[in-house]
């Protein structure tokens, strides 16, 4: 299967460019390739993916994925694709976000497998100790600026200016190809279409310090059908750590692709074969009311990034805000999902020992104003019958007490079916 990985790329959606020679390279049997990530956050995030899904395939075609987190590189920055410079990091916070990196890069590789395990490189090990002098005598020396003047990635950005920092990053990176080259026998690197200048620049230094031959593969750089970037949402960056993104905000964001971007992401984000793909694309193509594509990618991407258990939870929480969920699902909440995914609908904290002596339902609704605006209108929303207290339907005389804490501290107040309202009991 080791000669298989080009042709993975290609009905996947993932091949944007590759150096002329790497089918047949690969196809002379396992090889060495890697990525390398920037450690600017102690989280990667679903933009992230593309990358990470590469190696993943890259694995399952029988070769060993080496993941590069740049411990140096992050302290000098990558001008490419961006507009300005970016603040750098000092060296404790770098290694935090190195190791937080790692743990989150194992839920999708395999670093225990017997035959071609993956293994992660952080570029400070080999860089800490090489000084300014040895680093242009031996490397730069090799590249000239002409040749690192002519990338894109350089260019985009002389009319705006560029610092020398940011203008070396080319040679750094490059210098990673050649070491992991040399000492690893990575033959093979791989990125964003974003990265082809650094990749190659990386290939031509082996060629030129090593004479060696190196590849360059890249994937495209995803966009959503309407042309809007991909892994962002209204809050943001839609992040792989639960403590930046809920599970459930996480679920949610892939569920709410739109029928035109699901069948690719699916493709891209999904390890199931090419005939089942093409059976849920079908079925999706036939009947896209239902969501069934969506769905399914919802499930396997949050199952992969956060588990199960996680998964469950995200699921119930759908349930509750959008189907017809009882109070034993509620009940089924732990407080991390209540606060996760009851966050930025109007909430109230109410001393438990008042609800323990119980408190009418018109006024908590209108408890200090934060839930309705008064009891007037509670008791209006109570008189159209328009009121739940923990899924269920309550009248005018309802008395909120103890037995309605829920987790052993929340109450879900609805009026209606999208309007919520979050008591925590203090």
């Amino acid at each position: 299967m080791a000669n298989g990985f080009i042709d993975e790329l290609r009905w996947r959606g993932l091949l944007q460019d590759s150096m002329p020679g790497v089918e047949e390279h690969l196809a002379k049997g396992p090889q060495k390739g890697y990525i390398g990530f920037d450690p600017t956050a102690d989280s990667l995030h679903v933009g992230n993916l593309v990358q990470i899904m590469l190696l993943v395939h890259f694995q399952r075609a029988g070769h060993k994925p080496v993941a590069l987190v740049g411990g140096a590189t992050g302290m000098v920055g990558d001008p490419s694709g961006k507009s300005s410079e970016r603040n750098l990091l000092d060296e404790a916070t770098l290694l935090h976000n190195v190791a937080c990196i790692k743990a989150q890069l194992e839920r999708f590789l395999d670093f225990n497998d017997p035959v071609n395990p993956a293994e992660l490189v952080n570029n400070y090990d080999w860089f800490k100790d090489m000084g300014f002098l040895q680093f242009i005598r031996d490397v730069g020396k090799h590249i000239t600026v002409n040749y690192m003047m002519a990338k894109d990635s350089v260019k985009k950005r002389l009319e705006t200016g560029i610092s020398f920092t940011e203008f070396s990053y080319q040679l750094v990176q490059g210098y990673d190809y050649y070491w992991l080259w040399k000492n690893k026998g990575c033959s093979v690197q791989m990125g964003g279409s974003d990265q082809w200048g650094n990749i190659t620049t990386g290939s031509e230094l082996i060629r030129r310090m090593g004479a060696g031959d190196a590849f360059a593969i890249t994937s495209p750089l995803l966009t959503k059908a309407d042309g809007s970037k991909f892994g962002k949402s209204e809050g943001g960056n839609i992040w792989l750590d639960p403590k930046r993104t809920s599970p459930y905000k996480f679920y949610q964001f892939w569920l709410k692709s739109r029928d035109d971007d699901a069948p690719r992401f699916i493709r891209i984000f999904s390890t199931r074969g090419q005939e089942e793909l093409d059976a849920l694309i079908a079925a999706h193509n036939a009947d896209p009311g239902k969501r069934q594509l969506q769905k399914e990618l919802a499930a396997d991407i949050t199952r992969r990034v956060h588990g199960e258990e996680e998964l469950k939870g995200a699921l119930a929480a759908t349930e509750i805000l959008f189907g017809n969920a009882t109070t034993e699902a509620l009940a089924g909440l732990t407080e991390q999902q209540w606060l996760d995914l009851f966050d930025g609908v109007p909430q109230a904290d109410v001393p438990r020992e008042q609800i323990s002596a119980g408190i009418p339902i018109a006024e908590l609704l209108a408890w200090e104003n934060k839930l309705l605006p008064s009891k007037g209108e509670a008791r209006r929303a109570l008189k159209e019958g328009s009121i739940a207290v923990n899924k269920v339907k309550v009248g005018e005389d309802h008395v909120v007490g103890a037995s309605d804490l829920l987790s052993g501290r929340f109450i879900l107040l609805q009026r209606g079916k999208k309007n919520y309202y979050l008591v925590k009991a203090v």
